[in-house]
Parts: C-alpha cells; sequence; structure tokens
C-alpha cells in the first residue's frame, strides 16, 4: 500500500511540473508575438460582478467593463463560457468567435483557470437565464504560472489555508467575509469612539521598559542606541501619561506583542483599542463596553443574538456585573470574604484542587483569583462582568475603598473567553512605586511575565493624574464573536506560523 500511494504521489508531481511547464510555454509564447501580459500596466473597470447582477434590468444590452480571475472554462469551440471572479463574487463570461478578433478569440481559448483578464462587453440573459457578459474584448492582465489548487485536492488544509491566505482568499472566497466583519468592526469602533469626544493617538510600538501589562515581552536590538529594547505588551502607560498632560479622552488601535503561547484564542502578535476617560471610573468603563460591542452587534449583523463555539449568546444590553469573590462562592461554594488569612485562603483553594504558580506569593489575592481562573472562568457563557479583582493580580488598578484587597477592576467573560480588562486606574504615585516594586521582586524570582520599574511614569503620575477609567478590548475576540469563528486564526489574515523547513 505504501509502494502504491508513493507511485501516485510520483505521478501526480511529475503531472504537476508538466502543468507548470506548459503554462511558462504558454507565456513565452505570448511574449514572442508581442502580448506580454506583464507589460499590461493598467485597466479600467467600471462595474462588478454584484453590480451587474443587482441592476441587471437597467444593464441589460449596455456595454460594461470587468476585471478578475478565470475561475473556470467551458466549451472552448466556437462557443466558450468561462467564470470571471472579482472582488464582489462570480459572473459568467460567454465567447463566441464570429462576434470576438479571430486571434484574439483563439489567444483567449489558451487562457488558464487563474489568470486575470480584463473584459469589455455587453451585459445580457443566455438562454438558459445566466447573467452574463458577452465578451467583445478580452485582455490578459496577468498570467497565473501555478494552477489553483482546487484543480487537484482544494484547499482544505487549515494550516495551508492561513500559511497562503492570497491562495486561500481565490479559491474559498467565503473567508473574505470574516475580514469585511473585522473591518467594518475597527470601523465601528472608531465612529463610536469619536462620536463620544475621545482622540486617537499612536504611541511608540518599541520601548525600553516592558509595562502596562503582565506577559513575556518580544525583545530586540538597536543598533544606533546600542540598547535592547521591548516590543510592547500594551499601550497603557504612554496613554496615561497623556491623560496626566491634560489629554482627558484618548484611545488607540494597534497591535500589541507578547511571547507567549500560540492556541485558538492567541497570536504572538493581535490588535487591541485601549482607551482612557478622565473623571471616570471602572463603572463608566462597563458601560462603554457594553455599548460598544452590543451596538456593533446590531449595526453589523442586524441582531443581538449571535452564535460561537456551539453556544447562542445574547448581547442584549443589561449584561450582569458579578464581583470575582461572588463567582466563586457561586460556583466554588468557597466564601473568600469570610477568610482572612493567606493560609486559609490557600488551604481553601487547594481543598478544590487549585494549585498556585510556583512563581506566585501564597496570598488571599492569589488564592482568588486562581479558584476563579481555574474553576469559574471556563463555565461563563453569556456576557458577564466579573469585577473587584485582587490587587496582587492588578498592579495597575486603584484599590476599592470597601476592601482594600481587591480593585476597582473588570474583564468581560463571553463564551469562556475574555473580551477586555478595565480599571479604576491607580493614580497614587507611592502605591504605585509599591506595586511596580512587588513586579520587580517577582520578576527576580524567575516570572519573566511581571513588570519592570517604570521611574518616568512614576514621576507622571507625581505631577497628578485625576480618576481615571481605563480599558483594553481584544479586537480579534470581538471580530471572532461575531463572525462566528473557533479560531484567531481566523480572524487575522496572516497570523503567526512555524517556518517550513
Amino acid at each position: 500500500m505504501a509502494d502504491k500511494n508513493h507511485q501516485t504521489g510520483e505521478a501526480e508531481q511529475e503531472n504537476l511540473s508538466q502543468l507548470l511547464q506548459i503554462r511558462r510555454d504558454k507565456l513565452k509564447q505570448l511574449q514572442e508575438s508581442g502580448n506580454d501580459p506583464f507589460a499590461v500596466t493598467r485597466f479600467v473597470a467600471d462595474s462588478d460582478s454584484a453590480s451587474i447582477k443587482a441592476d441587471f434590468d437597467a444593464l441589460e444590452g449596455k456595454e460594461v467593463s470587468v476585471a478578475g480571475r478565470l475561475m473556470s472554462k467551458r466549451g472552448m469551440g466556437k462557443v466558450s463560457f468561462c467564470d470571471l471572479q472579482d472582488k464582489s463574487g462570480r459572473i459568467q463570461l460567454y465567447a463566441r468567435k464570429d462576434e470576438m478578433d479571430e486571434e484574439e478569440y483563439n489567444r483567449f481559448k489558451k487562457y488558464d483557470i487563474g489568470d486575470i483578464v480584463g473584459v469589455h462587453g455587453v451585459v445580457f440573459r443566455t438562454q438558459r437565464g445566466e447573467m452574463s457578459v458577452r465578451v467583445v474584448t478580452v485582455t490578459l492582465l496577468s498570467k497565473s504560472l501555478l494552477p489553483l489548487p482546487e484543480k487537484f485536492h482544494g484547499l482544505t488544509s487549515t494550516e495551508l489555508r492561513y500559511r497562503q491566505r492570497y491562495v486561500d482568499l481565490i479559491v474559498n472566497p467565503e473567508v473574505k467575509r470574516n475580514f469585511i466583519i473585522r473591518s467594518q468592526f475597527i470601523k465601528h469602533v472608531r465612529d463610536f469612539m469619536d462620536g463620544r469626544g475621545f482622540m486617537e493617538v499612536e504611541t511608540p510600538v518599541l520601548n525600553t521598559i516592558s509595562g502596562g501589562a503582565t506577559a513575556r515581552p518580544f525583545v530586540t536590538h538597536h543598533n544606533t542606541l546600542d540598547i535592547d529594547m521591548y516590543m510592547r505588551i500594551a499601550t497603557e502607560l504612554p496613554l496615561k501619561r497623556l491623560i496626566v498632560g491634560g489629554m482627558d479622552r484618548v484611545y488607540e488601535i494597534g497591535r500589541i506583542f507578547r511571547n507567549e503561547g500560540m492556541d485558538p484564542k492567541h497570536n504572538p502578535e493581535f490588535t487591541t483599542i485601549e482607551l482612557y476617560q478622565a473623571y471616570a471610573d471602572f463603572n463608566d468603563m462597563m458601560d462603554l463596553f457594553e455599548d460598544l460591542l452590543s451596538s456593533a452587534a446590531q449595526k453589523i449583523l442586524g441582531t443581538y443574538q449571535v452564535q460561537w463555539q456551539g453556544e447562542d449568546i445574547d448581547l442584549t444590553p443589561g449584561w450582569p456585573r458579578m464581583p470575582m469573590h461572588e463567582a466563586v462562592k457561586q460556583y466554588c461554594g468557597i466564601d473568600f470574604m469570610s477568610i482572612s488569612s493567606d493560609e486559609e485562603a490557600v488551604a481553601a483553594a487547594r481543598s478544590i484542587g487549585v494549585e498556585l504558580p510556583e512563581t506566585a506569593d501564597k496570598t488571599w489575592g492569589n488564592a482568588l483569583y486562581e479558584c476563579f481562573d481555574q474553576r469559574v472562568e471556563g463555565k461563563l457563557i453569556q456576557p458577564t462582568f466579573i469585577t473587584m479583582h485582587p490587587v496582587d493580580v492588578s498592579p495597575l488598578a486603584k484599590r476599592s475603598p470597601k476592601d482594600p484587597r481587591l480593585t476597582e477592576r473588570f474583564e468581560l467573560f463571553i463564551c469562556r473567553s475574555e473580551m477586555g480588562n478595565a480599571f479604576s486606574e491607580l493614580n497614587d504615585p507611592i502605591d504605585q512605586r509599591q506595586r511596580f516594586q512587588k513586579q520587580v521582586e517577582l520578576r527576580d524570582k524567575g516570572d519573566d511575565e511581571a513588570g519592570m520599574m517604570d521611574e518616568d511614569f512614576l514621576t507622571a503620575l507625581e505631577y497628578g493624574m485625576p480618576p481615571t477609567g481605563g480599558l483594553g478590548i481584544g479586537i480579534d475576540r470581538c471580530v471572532m464573536l461575531l463572525t462566528g469563528a473557533d479560531s484567531i486564526r481566523e480572524v487575522i489574515l496572516f497570523p503567526t506560523m512555524k517556518p517550513l523547513d
């Protein structure tokens, strides 16, 4: 059986090599006859497949110009049929030898599936009723030297689809929907923020300090300065400097880089929006987030009801807000608010099989957080704001005036996935220094995700930052929700892939 498969593979490879050579021979013949497709610099298309079909009654009998890729060929005697695929879909081309220049028609017969052509023709309906373009002239605009994969086995391998997104978009045009929705969502975000008086800004991608989140950074080297620099893991600290400077409402949409694991929810580079509003708190951020995401669903999809990861999700505004300790009590049966000591908290966590990471201090706050992370998060399906995170895991959030062990922080969870993270921002420079120092100590113990001391940010806080609400939203996760995609790679045009040897 192995020998038979090997022989079949060799035969397919030989057949492919012959096809490649045939296409190159055709290109050479075209070039030698003065019809080099790569010498064509421009073609003006005044219509496309979707608009022709939508306005067929008005366009029937009129001349149009269309351009796109040949996806199928039929006939090829004195009458030829082809499907042309452009940005908006497909339309049939109908060509007759006696209605075209003979040499041009003969060249057209030799064009291959995958070739890109420009067509001038007349809109009409065939005897079978199919809306088509009757070809008057056709120009080869680019020669496809590789056959499209669907001619052999189709492009169904997800890994190959991600590696060759350009081919994926050609042979699986339905995948374009995800990226159209992505573009619409980002536009909606900008319109939403601009309409509320926020200003879009840009902050550095390269920094001398890794800060603003707990994550392992990518490290690079600046040759002129001869220093190591970090690709940003968040935009938080530069944006809050702008709040100090009096820019009361700012946001940034941009790429974030984290040198961490890859799975269906994580890619090393991803897109976020971070926004900061002076004189606001985390409750204002909850209102804003709920309004932003629910309005996006209504505007883009026309409904609050979406399906994601096998679940029916209801994005109708009015999402529950639950303190983390209440969620742990509800799902795990442990009342952390009745526990006062670190030892008792850690023991309570262990009693339900929750262990703290080796690098984490064995504290009440870390025990509460790990119980939530390991036992509760995976049970949150409908949109739920989890609030009041422990200070141990929230180095940039303001403490709760009701309980100094907790912070005014929330994360939004939908279908077991974190969608965003927000704080009432810490603006006490003395408290902030102490928390930075705690991060430094964790880093010294081997936690390479812990933050660093940022003296310049502390200086900024010492000048005074007003009470501020801040929010970070994962754009990719939101697009996954709106498109129903199970993998982040389905909503990133060019996801990170391990190189092929």
